[in-house]
């Protein structure tokens, strides 16, 4: 007769996650640089040594940088939890549960719900602010429509560089 005891595997640390998620990138890492080479056609014969070392020397530089990271984390990482769940203690809800995580995320929601009609009064006190600037436009000063320039500059900065990351980082388009 087998005795059926019940083991508990003990639980995963932040280190082992980050190790497991490592690993898998160099791996990943191998796999997509074996299919890359797979991938190219070279013409000429003697290039394809050069393009071969030239792989295999990145690849190289990749394991190295990923196992010093392993390092390092495995050195800092439970002591950086740690210290960051010190600090931050006081948001911290006890008992840590899912029930507690629901009601937290309603208060949240209705607590933004709850927010709406001050800011909508805002807005429009913003909006009154400027339309009584342009009534007294004649009344403006440089500073202050250098800051209204500075401004704008600035709103069309943020959306330039957001359509930049909508794209994928490129400049010309969008990705076909």
């Amino acid at each position: 007769m087998t005795n059926h005891t019940k083991t508990t595997n003990p639980p995963i640390t932040v280190l082992q996650i980050t190790t497991m998620w490592l690993t898998r990138a160099i791996i990943s890492c191998q796999s997509e640089t074996l299919s890359l080479r797979l991938c190219i056609r070279i013409e000429h014969y003697e290039d394809e040594g050069l393009i071969w070392a030239l792989m295999a020397s990145k690849l190289r530089q990749f394991q190295s940088k990923a196992c010093q990271a392993t390092q390092f984390v495995s050195k800092h990482g439970s002591t950086y939890y740690k210290n960051l769940l010190e600090q931050n203690k006081q948001y911290i809800q006890h008992p840590p549960t899912v029930e507690k995580c629901s009601e937290l995320s309603k208060q949240l929601f209705y607590t933004r719900l709850a927010s709406i009609p001050g800011r909508t009064e805002s807005f429009w006190k913003e909006v009154d602010y400027v339309k009584h600037l342009w009534k007294n436009r004649q009344d403006l000063k440089v500073e202050d429509a250098g800051i209204a320039a500075l401004f704008g500059l600035e709103c069309f900065a943020w959306f330039c560089a957001g359509e930049i990351v909508g794209r994928g980082f490129t400049f010309t388009g969008y990705y076909p």
